[in-house]
């Protein structure tokens, strides 16, 4: 089935005005070129759309379903073009983000609200990844922004800092830290099995956690990939445990969180990372949203 623009104006404007004269005049053309638009989309319709009798034009029932759709149709087509302007300007369309899990516990909710009040034409579409993964994706084409821990490759990508926490222990109700009284040492958890992260699957905490605390190898109870696992591993009384302030807004029953003393202030980081060779426009008016988020830290 193949019908032009014109013919659906043709179509749509006779429906509409129940004459063919006044229907043409509306369109700026004669009668015969219309009356010939009109047999070619019944044609390609292969159903009669409209009966003339001598006080005008009627829609037949196949008429009166068709024009539901063709108006729908030419609605969809005035859009096009706008839309498609808005696409290309980065303001419609959509953005694909990949986080990490840590982040939906604070940061992750601030950028997809601050992107959806200055952009709220633009669709976001969530994939939960890790760095690593997260990488993977980016370099494929898979997503277009990620929330992401660093290093990352300065020659194929492109970061901005969005977020920076301290860290908090992470220890079972009542153990002999949570009676302390003051924020807890390096001293204090020379002794303790301490649940740590893995090295390949959550890298940058491993690496975080071993620069600020020397940790032998038989003090190691566990060492998992997500913050939630440590957590409950935690409340299951496996070890204490080194996570993210923003963790601590999980509610885990039979865990205590601890300030530290004589660690840096806030060495945990999260960033905006993009592939320097993205095409989606979308992406750099993203940035430009997140933008006052990012000024916050410099």
């Amino acid at each position: 089935m193949r019908f032009s623009f014109g013919q659906l104006q043709g179509f749509v404007a006779v429906a509409e005005e129940r004459h063919f004269g006044r229907a043409a005049e509306r369109l700026s053309m004669t009668q015969p070129p219309l009356s010939r638009q009109i047999q070619k989309l019944e044609h390609a319709v292969g159903a009669r759309l409209l009966e003339r009798d001598s006080r005008g034009v009627r829609l037949t029932a196949a008429g009166e379903a068709f024009l539901v759709d063709a108006r729908r149709l030419l609605t969809l087509a005035g859009r096009a073009p706008d839309l498609a302007r808005r696409v290309a300007a980065g303001l419609a369309g959509s953005i694909r983000i990949g986080f990490t899990g840590a982040s939906a516990f604070g940061v992750l909710g601030e950028v997809l609200n601050t992107i959806s009040d200055r952009l709220p034409d633009l669709r976001l579409e969530l994939s939960e990844l890790v760095t690593g993964d997260q990488i993977t994706a980016l370099g494929d084409g898979e997503i277009d922004l990620g929330l992401a821990r660093p290093p990352f490759d300065g020659e194929i990508f492109s970061s901005r800092p969005v977020h920076r926490e301290p860290l908090v222990l992470c220890v079972p109700e009542g153990h002999r830290l949570a009676k302390l009284g003051r924020p807890a040492t390096a001293a204090d958890l020379e002794s303790e099995q301490l649940i740590t992260y893995s090295p390949d699957r959550a890298r940058y905490f491993h690496e975080l956690v071993i620069r600020l605390l020397p940790v032998a190898h038989h003090n190691v109870a566990h060492a998992v990939s997500q913050i939630h696992t440590v957590i409950w591993l935690v409340a299951a009384r496996r070890g204490i445990a080194f996570v993210p302030a923003s963790a601590t807004r999980m509610t885990v029953d039979g865990v205590r969180w601890l300030e530290l003393a004589g660690f840096p202030e806030n060495p945990v980081e999260l960033h905006l990372l993009w592939a320097k060779h993205s095409t989606n426009p979308a992406l750099s008016t993203v940035l430009k949203a997140l933008e006052p988020m990012t000024a916050r830290l410099g």
